[in-house]
């Protein structure tokens, strides 16, 4: 698959549907915070998400039963390798170091992220 682009609204509305696995648009409606977008609006950027091919739909009678038919952790390894792309040049080595860096992680945190590469390593 191409890489993913979401809007935020489209963002919102994916993790509803990767929240549930597959919902009605009542369901959908029910799960946004307040205040609630219009239905029309919804229904527009599901359309919007269908033709990008982003979710699908079952037919029960007139109602749709929407579901997500990208990953989230597709689309998150896709945000997180164009974030890298376009921030440190394709280098992890250069993400990692500002990460580290910059995040205020505690000795602790540090400890766990070395444990994970270690592990990746043998």
């Amino acid at each position: 698959m191409n890489e993913i682009k979401l809007t935020n609204s489209e963002k919102i509305l994916m993790d509803i549907l990767w929240e549930k696995e597959k919902a009605f648009l009542k369901d959908i409606l029910e799960s946004y915070p307040d205040p609630k977008p219009a239905t029309t609006t919804v229904a527009t950027v599901l359309k919007r998400m269908q033709n990008k091919d982003l979710v699908g739909f079952k037919l029960f009678g007139n109602s749709r039963e929407y579901f997500p038919k990208v990953a989230k952790g597709e689309y998150f390894n896709d945000e997180m390798t164009s974030m890298i792309d376009r921030f440190f040049n394709s280098s992890v080595t250069q993400f990692a170091s500002f990460f580290t860096s910059n995040s205020k992680l505690s000795q602790k945190q540090l400890k766990e992220l070395r444990d994970i590469i270690d592990q990746q390593i043998k």
